[in-house]
């Protein structure tokens, strides 16, 4: 999947077959762990019924089972005191089988999430959000983990050969999931970084000055399609990290799934994209995966 400057524009960064090769990889090493007598284990907690969470974590648990990993969830009811959730993470930190905690949000509004994560203990928090993991990705450690957004984003632009050694990069969005630690993925030394690195956010005077200057854009604002191709510059990448529903009566299923990006007006320019679905998406599992194999063999090491 190397990349070629002679490729015609828009080439779909297949974030489906990324995710199963990362996912391969995976196996391969749990496989190899195992010989050691050591099982990966990923634990997923879940408060509450939101139904978006509920499939979210069926795909967790089922991931983890495919790769060969001990897969658990356990779902709490709503009503559960954050006394209870705590006293139960702490139970997880404890257990030598669990290797990965991850807490799904949202969470009820009862609960405060910041006390939530803190709770966690770092070497476990495989979706990289406790401020430990959070300071060593900021610093370059390599024995933290990375929010699996960014990190799957840094995986398909690595896999595709995408080269972002001096490239300007433009981020749209500077969430704690995805915006920031992009960025400081993205200004680390080494393969898939040492890029120069400029974060957008709602209140960006003309956003479309600093997108059009980009070599790779990374668009993570929460706002459907907001992001158009007269917005690109021609031959320029462009990562969608957005997912938003909107109403399509021509659906059959009344809505359709769209992007940041306005995909047919950014393909036209672009030389990669990704698509919604199967861009980013199913990197975000395959990089759970990946960070959790890394806290068990870290944990036995």
């Amino acid at each position: 999947m190397s990349h070629d400057s002679t490729m015609q524009s828009g080439q779909r960064i297949d974030g489906v077959a990324v995710a199963r090769a990362v996912r391969d990889d995976v196996a391969r090493e749990v496989a190899a762990l195992k010989a050691k007598g050591i099982t990966p284990g990923l634990t997923v907690v879940i408060v509450g019924e939101d139904p978006a969470s509920q499939s979210y974590v069926k795909s967790k648990e089922k991931a983890s089972v495919e790769a060969g990993m001990k897969g658990e969830t356990i779902r709490l009811s709503e009503e559960t005191p954050q006394a209870e959730l705590e006293a139960l993470i702490d139970r997880l930190n404890a257990d030598p089988t669990v290797h990965g905690i991850l807490v799904q949000s949202p969470l009820p509004k009862h609960m405060d999430a910041n006390t939530v994560v803190r709770r966690i203990a770092p070497n476990k928090d495989v979706d990289g959000f406790h401020p430990v993991n959070v300071g060593k990705l900021l610093i370059g450690e390599k024995d933290g983990f990375a929010p699996c957004t960014p990190a799957g984003v840094q995986e398909l632009l690595v896999r595709y050969g995408i080269s972002t050694t001096g490239k300007d990069v433009v981020i749209v969005g500077r969430s704690n999931i995805v915006g920031k630690p992009m960025a400081s993925l993205l200004m680390q030394q080494g393969a898939g970084g040492d890029c120069t690195v400029t974060v957008c956010h709602s209140r960006t005077r003309d956003l479309a000055a600093h997108t059009r200057r980009a070599d790779i854009v990374i668009a993570a604002l929460g706002r459907p399609e907001s992001i158009t191709g007269d917005m690109i510059r021609p031959g320029a990448v462009v990562i969608d990290v957005g997912i938003s529903r909107v109403d399509d009566p021509t659906d059959k299923r009344g809505y359709r799934l769209v992007g940041d990006v306005h995909y047919e007006s950014a393909a036209k320019v672009a030389s990669h994209i990704t698509p919604v679905p199967g861009g980013v998406g199913p990197m975000t599992i395959a990089m759970l995966l990946k960070n959790t194999v890394r806290a068990a063999r870290q944990a036995g090491a």
